[in-house]
């Protein structure tokens, strides 16, 4: 059950309609604070901000049931959960991209001051990093093309096989360390909102 290249690519374009807020705030943010002032204050209060905070946090750790999914029989107690790795792998894709949706709402499209934008963009990082690694992927495997070279001429090159390997020693690691990194920060905003409430 993975999806295909044409999903992938409109999940992609979802992503960038969720990612437009981000880049036009000030402009909004700025007429429904002006326009609206109750309906702001309550955007801004801390009922709605831990009611969509718990619901992201929620969307992470569905995510991160993939690693527990594809590690679970390494590990010394034998984790059993149900479902092939593909079934997982599309999950993962589809909560992630609601994830971002739950984000936006979150933040408002606010990017945020200081170490709050510097922990939205690495969300956006982890984002992109999945989108281009997956995409690039499925598109190869998608093509009827049985072998990719760089000059893009007739004259044999990759195989699929090997262009995926490839592709996937470079995406899947920026990938894992941007996780880990914003694992961390997610602890350090958890920690960091309830501080100074």
């Amino acid at each position: 059950m993975q999806p295909k290249f044409s999903t992938l690519i409109m999940l992609t374009l979802i992503c960038a309609a969720l990612l437009t807020p981000f880049a036009v705030s000030s402009v909004y943010l700025d007429a429904l604070r002006e326009r609206s002032v109750e309906l702001h204050q309550f955007m801004r209060g801390e009922i709605y901000k831990q009611a969509t905070g718990f619901t992201a946090l929620f969307f992470v750790l569905v995510e991160m049931l993939l690693s527990l999914r594809k590690r679970s029989r390494s590990w010394f107690v034998k984790v059993k959960i149900p479902g092939s790795v593909l079934f997982w792998r599309s999950l993962h894709i589809f909560v992630g991209v609601g994830l971002l949706a739950v984000v936006l709402v979150h933040t408002l499209g606010s990017n945020g001051l200081n170490y709050n934008a510097v922990f939205l963009w690495m969300f956006f990082a982890v984002t992109l990093s999945a989108l281009v690694g997956v995409v690039a992927e499925t598109g190869v495997l998608e093509s009827s093309r049985k072998f990719f070279s760089l000059a893009g001429k007739s004259e044999a090159g990759v195989g699929k096989g090997t262009l995926i390997r490839n592709m996937r020693a470079v995406w899947l690691p920026t990938h894992i360390f941007l996780v880990s990194v914003f694992t961390l920060m997610l602890g350090g905003h958890i920690f960091l909102a309830y501080y100074f409430q």
